[in-house]
């Protein structure tokens, strides 16, 4: 469908001989047309806009642009609305907007930049019809609504498949597993990965998810329910160009982040800061509920430690790939009151000698401070938890102990 997208945009770009930029309604982008020098005087420059040009190249816009752009009620319009310019977002240059909507329900939206040339566009109204060549826009506008519809309906029945396998109960997955391969054709036979995204804020209503996101890479998505560790999260099965080259997975993954989606919804009260995590590379369906925990397991060791993320492949997480596999325990007792937030520094202290192999030089450096404070926070901390920190046994015991703790719900 995506050569039907452009080719529809073009047909807007000509009719209003004003560059066309259309993206769904989460702000991604779909397609854009390029205006023809011949719809310009020799004397004129290209118009350009700092927004439309992010979104080209980023294919996303700002939260403060679309902050902006909804303040109109862009989601409810029924017709063009011209939006004015608020260089306070970022806006520079005012914008018509074409609401792309299939049977009442928005599926995104057609931007032309407002520059001068489109002045003399009659929106129309209650007292008058609109010019001819926005009508005509219009009607290529429900066109796209209409693709963006069957679209969303085709993702969603992948991401109901995708689910099935993934969390479903044993019984049917065989079946799940038969109809995606079905629906993905060569797609399904690989090489694929697992992105998961937590925590992830599914829509409700006309603002459900519209499936399938519109990244090239993805071949289905579905949301999942949350976890006390994870909070909802968002599972997107992504077609990779080798079995051992992830790149394709981690763009995706990255431009996934910057959905509204990844960023609003709180757990707990507390707002969270999203991460993501990518599976090993898999060969076929057969093994993707283990990918999934892979996934999964990486997303929370980017929350827990913010040098691996905020995306984790499952092959760089270390420890925690046997740490998340476990269940959750409370910690252990003599570890415990190193855990309390009083002690926080002097966790961090125990957690950095541990990660340096013990070596004093090295972790006095990381942390920034002098070897005799090392030294009497460490000897603080044998106070407290009554571990000998020469003594292998003890010194697993305490650094598996604070890593686990870091693989808590995930915080900002």
């Amino acid at each position: 469908m995506r050569d039907d997208y452009q080719q529809l945009v073009d047909e807007i770009t000509a009719v209003l001989r004003a560059p066309a930029t259309l993206e769904n309604r989460d702000f991604a982008l779909i397609a854009f047309g390029a205006q023809n020098s011949e719809d310009r005087d020799d004397t004129e420059e290209p118009a350009l806009d700092p927004v439309r040009t992010r979104s080209i190249l980023q294919r996303r816009s700002t939260a403060a642009v679309r902050a902006w752009f909804e303040a109109f009620g862009i989601a409810r319009a029924q017709a063009p609305l011209r939006i004015p310019p608020d260089p306070a977002a970022g806006v520079f240059m005012g914008r018509i907007c074409l609401p792309v909507r299939h049977r009442g329900v928005v599926h995104g939206y057609v931007w032309l930049l407002d520059d001068g040339h489109l002045s003399d566009l009659e929106l129309g109204g209650p007292t008058g019809a609109p010019d001819p060549r926005l009508a005509r826009a219009m009607e290529t506008a429900d066109r796209i609504g209409a693709l963006l519809a069957a679209e969303a309906r085709a993702g969603e029945e992948l991401g109901e498949l995708l689910r099935d396998v993934l969390t479903g109960p044993p019984a049917g997955r065989d079946a799940a597993r038969a109809g995606l391969r079905t629906a993905l054709r060569g797609a399904g036979d690989g090489p694929l990965a697992l992105v998961a995204v937590v925590p992830w804020t599914p829509g409700t209503g006309e603002d459900a998810d519209p499936g399938l996101p519109h990244l090239p890479s993805i071949v289905a998505a579905c949301a999942l329910p949350g976890t006390a560790a994870t909070g909802a999260g968002l599972a997107t099965l992504v077609r990779l160009r080798a079995a051992n080259a992830l790149d394709p997975a981690r763009t995706t993954a990255e431009q996934l982040l910057r959905s509204p989606r990844a960023t609003t919804g709180s757990l707990d009260g507390v707002q969270p800061r999203a991460a993501a995590g990518v599976s090993a590379p898999r060969r076929g369906l057969e093994e993707l509920p283990a990918a999934w925990q892979e996934a999964l397991a990486a997303a929370r060791a980017a929350h827990a430690d913010t040098r691996l993320g905020p995306v984790a492949e499952w092959s760089a997480i270390g420890p925690y790939r046997l740490l998340a596999a476990l269940p959750e325990l409370p910690p252990d007792a003599a570890v415990r009151p190193l855990l309390e937030p009083a002690h926080a520094e002097l966790a961090r202290t125990a957690e950095t000698f541990l990660d340096c192999a013990g070596q004093a030089g090295r972790t006095a450096a990381r942390l920034g401070i002098h070897r005799q404070t090392l030294y009497y926070r460490l000897s603080r901390v044998r106070q407290l938890t009554g571990l000998d920190l020469d003594a292998g046994e003890d010194r697993l015991l305490l650094h598996m102990t604070l890593k686990a703790a870091r693989l808590g719900p995930p915080r900002r």
